[in-house]
């Protein structure tokens, strides 16, 4: 059971055997315990600087979709490791099979926000929605609109039931360092320049 939940949550071998213990040999509360435990770890660790890591670039078949994608991490230990080369690479598939346009929500430019809140303004206006709703509506909207251009706020194209975000704090949480998605640029053979 400690080597299952190893390999299922990242722990120790000490860690894994001791919440084992504390759980009355429940795996699934041991699992949450450790889950939990990594979690917070892992907040504590988006502060650090990162300055490491690698820029991958991928092509979609058939050439017609490609990425770049810089993913910043502390050591350049971490950076030739085989399980951030792998969240890397599926980055840069989720970049080109979603195309969101901004990293994170603090990257959406204030004018470009602001265009948006005001033409979903005046169409709940247009549909004669009262003040008290119209400002739940519009604040739906943003939310929905940082979902659909917003990498970190993405679901995960080959799970629906993670977001980019919890993708990338598992990473943090299983190799020990802060990982940052710094940029990344998407190509589409003819779209509009």
């Amino acid at each position: 059971m400690v080597k299952k939940l190893r390999e299922e949550t990242g722990a120790g071998v000490l860690e894994a055997k001791k919440t084992l213990e504390a759980t009355g040999g429940d795996f699934e509360k041991a699992a949450a315990v450790l889950r939990q435990k990594g979690l917070e770890k892992a907040i504590k660790k988006e502060n650090r600087e990162a300055r490491e890591g690698l820029v991958e670039v991928y092509a979609h078949p058939g050439n017609r979709v490609g990425v770049m994608l810089e993913l910043n991490c502390e050591t350049d230990f971490v950076g030739r490791n085989e399980k951030f080369r792998h969240l890397a690479h599926n980055l840069a598939l989720h970049i080109a099979a979603m195309a969101p346009r901004y990293v994170k929500p603090e990257d959406v430019p204030a004018a470009d926000l602001d265009r948006e809140v005001s033409r979903w303004r005046a169409d709940a206006q247009a549909e004669g929605k009262p003040e008290a709703i119209m400002e739940r509506i519009v604040s739906g909207r943003v939310a929905k609109f940082y979902q659909d251009t917003c990498l970190t706020e993405q679901v995960y194209v080959r799970d629906e039931n993670v977001r980019i975000k919890e993708l990338v704090t598992e990473a943090i949480r299983t190799l020990g360092e802060n990982i940052v998605i710094r940029r990344f640029a998407r190509y589409e053979l003819g779209e509009e320049l």
